[in-house]
């Protein structure tokens, strides 16, 4: 309450003006940013207004803004303007004025005209009280300057929540530094919001400047980066809800800022924000369009650029898809918008924003047909500004736009710029125009059909420009060129008539006429009379066509080069049209076959249309019907001389019979032309199907006679073979290899006899001269060389041996792409390869890839690689392998010279070898071994069992190669390893497969486990030979010892599972051959496997533990768990010792056995430790240490042997599967019962023995306690019944504690265990009686308590035996504090259970209770045990029988726990207590509790604790019992607090043990429990009970024991204060049989006397609270008014020794307001206005103090008396005493306010 009300004043304190605290306002008025305080405090307004006003009228000059504050804040009447005196309604207006003016002083507060000002509004408007959050913001741009700090050290204490932050640098008067302000911005939202709203309102009003914008922007852009990233933790949905709060909190202000067009850097601020919450923020896309609208919308000139750097950082963020309407239409306003794009991409990156834009440009064309965007595109992909992928995008949506152009009116206004603009970007230098290139390339339009669409050329690329370096020179540019209608005029007229000397234009050495002619003929395509004018050229000869080559071998060339479509295909027209309109009699056109196929293959529609067109008329020249081959032979061959130019140039070609020629049009071509126009590729698939050899499965059933004939498909693939070879045009190389390469041969020659001249004299080139061919036919160099090398077959020697001539370097040397093309013509020949050809590619390919690259050429090394690559993806046959395996170098090999016949050698005893002197042949070695090995590993060596001998070669060369590298060579010992388990395990599954037994070495093996340090390697080795022991056991049997030595040293430490699974695979085939071996020996088994036993044993610490279980259960599973189970426990235990880790190990490995092993193996552990006791140790020496002298004696041994049993044997597994097979009663169950009959014979037999020896003993007596719990609860508790009347005490012990063990854990429902138990109890009753075992019949006891416990109800005969045993001197009565305490703690037990059973038993149980209580209550600890029990015992009795618990027993009780209160027990025996008396009080009837605590009380209140607990019980009495009963013995009551009213009294004197603070904590208890039980009292029951106890108190005592009535009057008063205040109203009128004896104290009162004073007090409070809640007039009564009244007020004569203020004047005031009657108010006031005119000051300061109370409580109905009080008031006026005076003033100043008038007038 105290803490409630000092808080309340403190508030009250903070907020309060200090209206008369002048030392407050001094202070406040001290408050300046330009004095010092001491200067400011005695600065009058006048002078501050003065200073100021300077200020204010300078910052008018500079700013005619600031005029308008000229008529309120900086006026004349301002200087008497007080904030204290202003309504809510002026201090608001007057805010708002102030903060207009902060927010245009802002500007200049750096200027001292500035400062001036605000020292102003300071000093007079105390703005840095009332505006502080506002003063703050306004000077926080300038939170670096010396101002800041000043205005830090006039801040009020209670600065606004949202500046907090700024406290340590108030305290330090410090500048705060930017990261303090960026990290509230980032976390205090309410500081955020408060700096938001400022900005935004300084910028509405116009007074923004540039250093506020400025700051606002860094601490914002930075704060919202730090909000962002904050927000990024938890789950992701957590992340997207924290990271939208933060973005919806800023984004009004931005709103707001965005739409202020006037305000430019607060919209550059609003961009950085925008930037920040782009990048970090995870925005959506609708999102960011709106913000990208947003910073469009109303941007002026000055904010365009960074606008757009904004845009830029946005559209970053955003998904790559056009601008809206409006986003784009306000960009397209900015002037000269490429060039400033273009300026801002050099420091910005604007990929995505002008993707956006161009796509939105893209989308107005195709809508609006806007043709100005054109220019803004063109110009973004001339400069780069855009990515690749991008840029591609982009040509083809203009592309796309392009070809959907249809003939409406304005998609024809618009085709001529879209073409000039795709012409343009076509032709664009450097990067951007290879972009564009690629774009033309990828698209899906037709590009011819576009162009002709387009009617322009969009590829300019692809043309050939004449070769004329004049004419190149002078022309213009091509777009343009081909745009003009000159164009082809232009070229043509430059063509001459005729040509000298020229027969072909098919020769391989080109003139330069055909460049020009070519450029002429391309120009004429795009009319048609211009194409009929070039055809009619004079220089073409056409009217000599078939005479000679030229007209027609120029559209030959023409249609088979790289040039458009449409010259293409109309070259075939002309020739077609040609054919058509002119006879050829007698002309045989076959040398027009191979570039009509040539057309047909063409990946043009178009194209390959034409020249199905062609091949229909070229067939029409020959006649329909042939009557004769004879007429047919006289058919002269156009070009057979002049095709190729010179007659040598045409000695080579073959030709065609005019028959073949015919079926080659009529039956092949023909037939499939529509086929070959749908499709390219089905040209080849012509010649694949009609050329190649019949297989024999075809010839079944009637020949063909469609078919070719051998004759006739060997000269067409002679003849076209032979156009490839001679034609110059390597297209039509490419195109007619493509064909012929479909076919494998005719009649049994292969294609490669005629055109592997096409490889030779293409492998012959140098690497330029290939590639200027393939850039001048645009043919891919890689296709042209996988073509070219597929001429090679696979049964092609010669062919085969020239691509050896080009991987081994000596033809095409560096030619890669052609040496690529090679090795991937032997991939793809490898499976119809024959062997010899494969093994011999095979061989050479090994050679390349083992070549040392001791030249540093290109070629090589990629021939090096290429075969590494080649080799290992190829599959190899057994024979290849074999032929590496063979070739593999030596050391023997390799020596300079042979071995020493003698062999010296070196220190370690090991034989030196002469070593190597060209380390770098031993090098080669290695890596071709290495290789080699690789090779085998990835060839499946499981499908190559004839390797096995090769591999366990090369496994011996490898030792000797270790030691001439110094390198275990652990990977490539590896590699052998595996390939050799690979082919072992084959071997296992398929018994087929031969084996060559004499091939194996073992020896190799075991040197690779034992000498090499490589886990892997010895894992591998492990596994050959574990494989090896299961396929030639014989092989290995005679190695196995050294093995698992090895391994107990090495793989099982390993922790990985590849080591766990050698290890695994290692013991499942090795061991069982090595068993097998043994039990057919005559030894035996065990003992022959000790050692074996032993490695593991000895390798069980290092083992991983998660390890050992599974692998020592496989040890013994593999072993036989029935002979070697024993032997693996008995041997870790002799080994580590039973700790528990080991313990708890091998109770988990016996787990894993069946019951009949684990009792097996218990019986031969047992035996085995006879056997180590005996005097010659036999097969335990070889197990165990029992045979080495040096180590413990076999007692010692033994008892860590037997320490292990008891655990193993009581598993609850073990247990719970014993009992489920007894179940059974089957073959199982008897050969259980058997082995347990053995196990029990020779472990009683062993204790026998061994009745010397203590530990081993009672180790004995452990192991048969554990066996005893493996049967069933019946079983158990017959073999118990034997067992204990064996004589062995501590035996019978441990038996007895079992059966409590097996009591606790056995089930109450379980019917079968019930009856056993039952029925045990006689013989534990008989135990307890005749036994003088103490700690035996402890355990008995304790068994009859859980006995009773879990079954007694259901036999309380039984267990009523037992009671009466427990109770009587054979157990409760014995001497051991032990046994008591169990007796007794049993006997509460007992007493739930028999209930009235048990009353019998309790006339000796009760008296020995209380009695060992009372020992127990004397504090010893271990008496303290006994007390609780006893406590125990009584309170089981108190709950069930309290009818027990009564007369004698009950004060005996109470007594004893008096004094177990008062000797201070531990915790435990006062809970015990506590527990118990807390029963007592609820149970027991109220007569006998009350009656037995009135006989209490003189012993319980001898010390305060016991007194305590007593008050304890009666209040708990107290409240369980009704009112009627508490009514009932309400008079034993009133005694018993009549006792305690005079515990003061009684107890006062020093000579005890209660201090006051103890006597006042009692009387406050007793007192609440004296209320609870008068809460349970009517009037007519307690009335006189009260009046006898005032009677009591006042006049029992003699008057001459004036101390002892005092004292008793105190504890009386004390009450009745509580009674009073409690009750209130209810019991006023019981104030009547206190009014004598209070006026009796009040007017006898001795001064000197304390406890006379303290006697006074309390009355006072007494009456005080009686006054207070007096609701029906009772003091107003005449009677007891002037009763009371005089005396009273006669108490402040004691003004100098009594404390009237505190006590007197509290008690008149509330007498006043009870007695509330003018006349007793008349009475109290002049009785009271007597004591003014005392001689003592302090009675006359006590009585103004009075009158003030009453002033304040009464109001103006005391002050009705006031002319009776004036002349009294006049006096004290001008009394001696200051303080009085003070007083009196004080008091005239509450009689003002209560009257609302001045008194000065009435005073004088």
């Amino acid at each position: 309450m105290a803490t409630s009300l000092a808080a309340q004043l403190a508030q009250i304190s903070t907020n309060s003006t200090n209206t008369l605290n002048l030392k407050a306002q001094k202070s406040a008025h001290s408050k300046s940013l330009i004095f010092e305080p001491r200067v400011a405090a005695s600065q009058s307004f006048d002078t501050i207004y003065t200073l100021c006003h300077e200020g204010f009228q300078e910052l008018c000059l500079l700013d005619g803004r600031f005029l308008e504050f000229q008529r309120n804040i900086f006026s004349e009447q301002s200087r008497e303007e007080d904030r204290n005196q202003m309504t809510a309604t002026e201090n608001s207006e007057l805010n708002k004025r102030l903060e207009a003016f902060l927010g245009l002083v802002g500007s200049r507060l750096r200027l001292t005209p500035g400062i001036k000002a605000v020292e102003w509004v300071i000093r007079r408007f105390r703005v840095h009280e009332f505006n502080t959050s506002f003063l703050l913001t306004t000077f926080l741009p300038y939170h670096t300057l010396p101002v800041f700090s000043t205005l830090l050290s006039i801040l009020p204490s209670n600065i606004p929540q949202e500046y907090k932050f700024l406290h340590p640098y108030i305290r330090s008067l410090t500048s705060p530094p930017r990261h303090p302000i960026v990290h509230t911005a980032t976390n205090n939202v309410s500081f955020t919001t408060t700096l938001n709203t400022y900005v935004i309102r300084i910028c509405k009003s116009r007074q923004q400047y540039s250093a506020l914008l400025a700051f606002w922007a860094g601490i914002m852009t930075e704060a919202t980066a730090n909000m962002l990233d904050k927000s990024r933790s938890g789950r992701r949905t957590v992340q997207e809800q924290n990271e939208q709060d933060v973005i919806l909190r800023l984004l009004p202000t931005l709103n707001e800022g965005l739409s202020m067009k006037n305000v430019p850097e607060l919209r550059i601020g609003c961009y950085m924000v925008l930037s920040v919450m782009a990048s970090k923020g995870g925005l959506n896309d609708k999102t960011l369009t709106a913000m990208m609208e947003a910073v469009v919308m109303g941007w002026a000139e000055e904010t365009i650029i960074p606008g757009l750097i904004c845009l830029s950082t946005l559209a970053q963020h955003r998904a790559a898809k056009q601008f809206p309407k409006r986003l784009t239409k306000e960009l397209l306003k900015i002037e000269n918008l490429p060039n400033t794009l273009i300026e801002i991409s050099k420091g910005q990156r604007l990929d995505k924003f002008v993707n956006g834009l161009c796509l939105s440009l893209v989308d107005r064309l195709r809508k609006y047909g806007d043709f100005s965007s054109l220019v803004v595109i063109h110009q973004m992909i001339e400069h780069q500004l855009l990515s690749d992928f991008q840029a591609i995008v982009i040509v083809k949506s203009l592309i796309l736009l392009a070809h959907q152009l249809d003939d409406s009116p304005g998609h024809i206004n618009m085709r001529p710029h879209l073409a000039s603009s795709l012409v343009t970007l076509g032709n664009l230098p450097g990067h951007a125009g290879e972009i564009v290139g690629r774009a033309l390339r990828d698209t899906e339009v037709d590009m011819d059909e576009l162009e002709a669409k387009l009617h322009t050329t969009i590829r300019p690329s692809l043309l050939k420009p004449s070769l004329s370096d004049d004419d190149m020179e002078d022309s213009p540019p091509l777009g343009q060129a081909l745009n003009e209608e000159t164009t082809f005029h232009a070229v043509f007229v430059k063509i001459p008539n005729k040509m000298a000397n020229e027969q072909s234009f098919l020769k391989h050495d080109c003139f330069d006429i055909y460049a020009d002619l070519c450029r002429a003929f391309l120009a004429s395509t795009a009319e048609g009379k211009d194409l009929d004018l070039f055809d009619e050229a004079p220089i073409l000869s056409r009217s000599l066509a078939f005479k000679n080559a030229l007209y027609l071998s120029f559209y030959m060339r023409t249609w088979c080069s790289p040039y458009p479509v449409m010259a293409r295909a109309s070259a075939l027209q002309l020739v077609t049209r040609f054919l058509s309109r002119n006879e050829a009699s007698g002309i045989d056109l076959q040398a027009i076959l191979p570039y009509a196929i040539v057309a047909l293959g063409d990946n043009a529609t178009r194209v390959r249309r034409a020249a199905a067109e062609l091949l229909t008329a070229l067939d029409k020249t020959y006649p329909v019907k042939v009557e004769s081959k004879k007429s047919l032979k006289e058919l002269r061959k156009w070009g057979f001389d002049d095709l190729y130019g010179s007659k040598a140039s045409m000695e080579d070609l073959k030709w065609l019979e005019p028959d073949v020629v015919l079926r080659l049009l009529r039956e092949l071509l023909l037939p499939a032309l529509e086929e070959c126009v749908l499709d390219e590729k089905h040209v080849e698939a012509i010649f694949q199907k009609s050329l190649n050899s019949q297989s024999t499965t075809e010839n079944s059933g009637k020949p063909d006679s469609t078919k070719l004939s051998q004759a006739s498909r060997m000269s067409i693939l002679s003849f076209l073979s032979s156009h490839v070879v001679r034609t110059p045009i390597y297209l039509v190389k490419l195109r007619l290899l493509a064909s012929l390469n479909q076919v494998r041969s005719v009649g049994g020659i292969t294609r490669t006899k005629f055109l592997l001249p096409v490889l030779q004299r293409w492998s012959s080139l140098k690497p330029e001269e290939t590639t200027r061919h393939c850039q001048d036919e645009e043919i891919d160099p890689k296709t042209y060389d996988e073509q070219v090398v597929m001429i090679v077959t696979s049964n092609d020697e010669e062919g085969i041996q020239f691509l050896i001539s080009i991987v081994h370097g000596e033809v095409a040397l560096d030619r890669p792409t052609l040496l690529v093309a090679v090795f991937k013509r032997f991939r793809a020949m490898w499976p119809s390869l024959k062997a010899p050809l494969k093994l011999r590619i095979a061989l050479m390919l090994m050679d390349v890839a083992q070549t040392i690259e001791s030249d540093s050429s290109e070629s090589r090394g990629l021939a090096v690689q290429m075969s590494v690559e080649q080799l290992n993806t190829l599959p190899l046959s057994t024979d290849i392998l074999l032929a590496y395996l063979d070739q593999l170098p030596t050391i023997t090999k390799l020596a300079d010279k042979p071995p020493a016949s003698k062999r010296r050698r070196i220190s370690h005893g090991e034989v030196a070898r002469s070593p190597l002197h060209d380390r770098n042949q031993l090098t080669a070695a290695i890596k071709k071994i290495t290789f080699v090995l690789q090779l085998v590993e990835n060839s499946q060596p499981a499908k190559h069992p004839e390797l096995l001998r090769g591999l366990f070669n090369v496994l011996a060369e490898l030792q000797h190669f270790k030691t001439q590298v110094t390198s275990e060579l652990a990977y490539l010992q590896g590699l052998v390893l595996s390939s050799l388990l690979a082919i072992l395990q084959a071997r296992k599954l398929d018994a087929s497969i031969s084996f060559d037994h004499s091939a194996v070495r073992a020896d190799l093996l075991v040197d690779c486990v034992q000498k090499t340090a490589s886990p892997q390697v010895q894992n591998s080795a492990l596994l050959l030979i574990a494989s090896l022991a299961d396929v030639a056991p014989e092989l290995v049997l005679h190695s196995v010892m050294p093995i698992f030595t090895f391994m107990g040293n090495s793989v099982l430490r390993q922790n990985d599972d590849y080591s766990a699974h050698v290890i695994s695979q290692t013991i499942r085939e090795v061991i069982p051959p090595l068993i097998k071996s043994l039990r057919k020996g005559k030894s035996d088994v065990v003992t022959g496997a000790a050692e074996l036993l032993l490695s593991f044993v000895a390798a069980y610490e290092h083992v991983p533990a998660h390890r050992r279980k599974g692998l020592f259960t496989s040890l013994v599973q593999t072993l036989g768990a029935e002979d070697f189970l024993f032997a693996v426990l008995a041997m870790l235990s002799d080994k580590y010792g039973i700790s528990e880790g080991v313990k708890a190990f091998c109770v988990d490995l016996c787990g894993s056995f069946s019951v009949e092993i684990q009792l097996q193996s218990a019986v031969k552990y047992l035996d085995l430790v006879k056997d180590v006791l005996k005097p010659k140790p036999t097969y335990s020496a070889i197990l165990l240490s029992a045979g080495d002298e040096a180590l413990p004696n076999p007692f010692n041994i033994a008892r860590i042997e037997l320490e292990l049993l008891p655990a193993i044997l009581s598993q609850k597994r073990l247990i719970s599967q014993t009992g489920k097979i007894l179940q059974r009663d089957d073959m199982n169950a008897a050969r259980i019962r058997e082995l347990y009959s053995i196990l029990l014979e020779d472990l009683l037999a062993l204790a026998d023995l061994l009745k010397g020896q203590k530990s081993l003993h009672n180790s004995c007596g452990d192991i048969l306690e554990s066996l005893l719990g493996l049967l069933s609860t019946s079983e158990f508790v017959k073999s118990v019944e034997g067992l204990l009347d064996r004589p062995n005490e501590s035996l019978r012990r441990k038996v007895l504690r079992s059966v409590e063990v097996r009591i606790s854990q056995e089930n109450p429902a379980d019917a079968v265990s019930r009856t056993a138990m039952l029925g045990f109890l006689p013989q534990l009753t008989a135990i307890i009686r005749e036994s003088k075992d103490i700690p035996y019949k402890h355990t008995a006891v304790a068994c009859v308590d859980k006995i009773s416990e879990k079954y007694g109800k259901k036999d309380l005969e039984a267990v009523s035996a037992a009671a009466e045993t427990i109770a009587s001197v054979h157990c409760l009565g014995q001497s051991d504090h032990r046994l008591r305490v169990m007796a007794l703690l049993c006997l509460a037990s007992l007493v739930e259970i028999l209930r009235e059973g048990i009353v019998s038993v309790l006339p000796s149980a009760i008296p020995k209770a209380l009695e060992y209580m009372e020992v127990g209550a004397n504090g010893e600890k271990e008496a303290q045990k006994l007390h609780n029990a006893g406590y125990a015992f009584i309170s089981s009795l108190v709950q069930y029988l309290p009818y027990m618990i009564s007369g004698g027993y009950l004060d005996k009780l109470l007594q004893i726990s008096n004094a177990s209160a008062e000797s201070e027990l531990d915790d435990e025996a006062d809970e015990s207590r506590e527990q118990c008396l807390c029963l007592v009080a609820k149970q027991i009837d109220a007569k006998s509790l009350f009656g037995a605590l009135e006989k209490d009380w003189e012993q319980a209140s001898a010390h305060p604790l016991s007194l305590h607990e007593y008050i304890d019980v009666l209040n708990t009495a107290i409240s369980k019992h009704s009112k009627s009963v508490v009514t009932k013995y309400s008079s034993i009551l009133a005694r018993i607090f009549q006792n305690g009213f005079d515990l003061r009294r009684t107890k006062s004197n020093e000579n005890n043990n209660f201090s006051l603070e103890d006597i006042l904590a009692l009387e406050a208890e007793l007192f609440a429990v004296a209320i609870k039980m008068i809460y349970k009292l009517n009037d007519a029951t307690f009335r006189p009970i009260f009046a006898n106890l005032v009677e009591w108190a006042s006049t029992s005592l003699p008057k001459k024991d004036r101390t002892g009535r005092t004292l008793r009057l105190q504890s009386l008063y004390g009450f009745m204060a509580v009674f009073f205040g409690d009750l209130k109203s209810i019991v006023t009128s019981y104030a009547t049989y206190t009014i004598e004896t209070s006026v009796s104290i009040l007017t006898n009162i001795s001064l000197r006397d304390e406890e006379s004073k303290k006697l006074w007090t309390k009355v006072l409070r007494t009456l005080t609270k009686c006054f207070e809640f007096d609701q029906d007039d009772f003091w107003q009564s005449p009677a007891h008014f002037s009763a009371v009244a005089p005396v009273l007020i006669a108490q402040f004569s004691h003004g100098s020794a009594l404390p009237l203020v505190l006590e007197l004047i509290p008690t008149v005031v509330e007498f006043a307001a009870a007695a509330d009657s003018s006349d007793h108010h008349k009475e109290l006031n002049g009785a009271i206005l007597k004591h003014m005119r005392s001689e003592n000051s302090s009675v006359r300061l006590a009585v103004i103090k009075c009158q003030q109370a009453l002033t304040d409580r009464l109001g103006e109905e005391w002050l009705s008396m006031l002319p009776e009080m004036l002349p009294f008031i006049s006096e004290l006026q001008e009394d001696d005493d200051d303080v009085v005076e003070k007083e009196t003033h004080r008091w005239i100043v509450k009689i003002e306010d209560v009257l609302g008038e001045s008194l000065d007038a009435m005073l004088q």
